[in-house]
This record gives C-alpha cells, structure tokens and sequence, in this order.
C-alpha cells in the first residue's frame, strides 16, 4: 500500500489513515482553504487508468451524491488525482457501529430496533431512487455527532468491482452480509434486507448465521444452508422477533418483506410486542421468561458480549473491506 499521508487530492490534504480494504482506502482529509475536516476515499484503480476506465467511477458519484438523505453520508465532491480516483464525504468522528460494538457484542433489541429503522429509512430512500446498495455491513454504518446512523459507502463496491473485474468471491469482507442472489451476480433491493437482517441476526446474538473456514464455503452456505435458530443462541429472544429477522433471511427475494420499510416495521411491531408482554408480566408480578424457565436475556438494557468460554467456532479474521 503507498504512503499518501501529506499527499493532496483536490483542495484536501490527506492528514492520517482512518482504514483501509481491498476495494480502497479512507484518509482523513483537511481543506487545505477553510480548514474543514472530511473523509477522502482513495480508490483503488490501476495508475494506467483510461478515460473509458474512469467514467464508471464518475457516473456512480453523480448518482450517489444526489442521495440526499438524514441517515446517509453526504458526497461533497469527487476528483481524479494522478489517475486515481477519489471521493471526498462527511466526515464521521466516533466511527462506526463496528468499531463501537466489536463482534461478539449483544445489543439489546429496543437498540437493534433503532438502528434498523433508521438503516432503513436510507436504504429505503435509495431503493426509492433506483440504487441498490450491495454492501451493508456493521463497517458502512457510522456514527453521526448526535449519535445517529449514517449508511456510508453507497454505490463504491458496484463500481470498484467493475473497473477492477473482481469475482464476488473475492469480495471476501461481504460476503457475511452478501444474498443469495448477489452472490449468482443478480442483486436487487431485496439484497440489501438480507444483508441487513444479516446484521440484526448479529447484534441479536453475537455472531453471523453463515460462517465458514474458506470463503467459497460461507458462499455455500447463504445459497443452501438455513440459519442456526435464534432462540438456539440467546434463548430469551422473542419468537416474533426471530420470525421476522428469519422471513428477511429467506434465499428467494419474492419470500422477504415486500421492502426495506416493511422489515423494518414488522421488527418494531415485533419488539414493542414483546415490550407490552413483558411489562404485563411486570405488572402481575411475574418475572419475564420464568414460566418457561428461561434465563434474563444477557443483553438486558446494556449491550454485553459473548461468553469467555463460549465454543462457538468463529471465523477467522476476514478483511472487511473499507
């Protein structure tokens, strides 16, 4: 990888690496003018770069930075430095959802709820404006100054990919979060539910459904392999909870929720069901989950993570792209 601290791209130079992947890498950037801080993502592309090579990257931008939303990054400007194409967006300083809630976090779900709707909210948005995601995972989703979710990365695996004529395989970051029909070289909006409900299965219970030694292996398992239940896991979450998160999880698009929004929904209706069993239990002096000799949900009204001793075989570490 070279060294572009101190570089300039645009009126931004580049101050400190913040991450990098294999599709490119993310600098944090001051204007070298007004003094404003943003994240400039450097994409990767070969330094022989046409002009017929480039336009992908433009065209996309265009589409991307017309994605005005509360919920997701702004695109303030798109460049090509030396022939290296560069996108210039918000910048986000307490990070992502990743780098808040570590894998092997348990949220508790009244916070999994949240998250959700405002992801989808975006997801929805750009559904609306014909544009397809492809690449939701706990790392695209960042923290805004009020603590609200901002969906970042629109748009940057559907034409890195592209220009560089890399196989979905190797893709190797996503493919946790990656359809069943993405995987077949066929996404659509339904893709971005799986992918999401991939990310909801994970903050139920601390790790993804599908997991494997090799990455053709996890691929194996979206397309034919049913998730290990929920209740399995964490025994204390709700049946109509699971039951959602599993319909959004269904390797056919035509047997998930009609949209995004509708998910999103059936999880809340879900989650303020249990809330409302829950306190009617409260209220008649029964503890919840003790007529099922259930154990209290390990996530409770904080966050916790699995285990020490846990045996569950995770996989090994994957580069999560950027």
């Amino acid at each position: 990888m070279v060294d572009r601290v101190g570089q300039q791209f645009g009126n931004y130079q580049l101050i400190q690496l913040l991450g990098q992947g294999n599709l490119a890498e993310v600098y944090l950037g001051g204007h070298i003018h007004l003094g404003m801080l943003a994240a400039i993502k450097v994409l990767h592309a070969p330094s022989t770069s046409s002009s017929e090579e480039i336009a992908p990257f433009r065209r996309e931008a265009r589409v991307i930075a017309h994605l005005v939303h509360p919920n997701i990054v702004r695109v303030l400007d798109f460049g090509i430095e030396d022939h290296t194409p560069f996108l210039v967006m918000d910048f986000a300083p307490l990070g992502s959802l990743r780098q808040r809630y570590p894998r092997g976090t348990l949220l508790p779900l009244p916070m999994v709820v949240s998250y959700t709707r405002q992801v989808a909210d975006a997801l929805q948005f750009a559904h609306d404006e014909r544009v397809v995601h492809r690449d939701v995972k706990p790392e695209n989703l960042l923290l805004g100054r009020r603590n609200e979710v901002l969906l970042s990365d629109f748009g940057i695996a559907i034409f890195t990919q592209s220009a560089l004529n890399q196989n979905p395989y190797h893709t190797a970051g996503t493919l946790r979060y990656m359809a069943p029909e993405q995987l077949r070289g066929q996404p659509c909006p339904a893709s971005d539910q799986y992918a999401l409900a991939i990310v909801v299965y994970e903050w139920l219970c601390g790790r993804c459904p599908f997991q494997g030694s090799t990455a053709l292996e996890v691929a194996m398992q979206h397309l034919s392999h049913a998730p290990q239940p929920l209740h399995e896991l964490v025994s204390t979450i709700p049946a109509p909870v699971e039951q959602v998160v599993n319909k959004a999880l269904a390797k056919e698009p035509r047997e998930r929720f009609a949209s995004i929004q509708d998910f999103a929904e059936a999880l809340e209706q879900a989650g303020i069901s249990e809330e409302i069993t829950a306190s009617s239990q409260l209220t008649q002096g029964i503890e919840p989950g003790s007529s099922t000799g259930t154990q209290t949900s390990p996530s409770g009204d904080s966050f916790s993570t699995l285990p020490a001793n846990s045996q569950d075989n995770w996989l090994p570490p994957i580069d999560d792209g950027i």
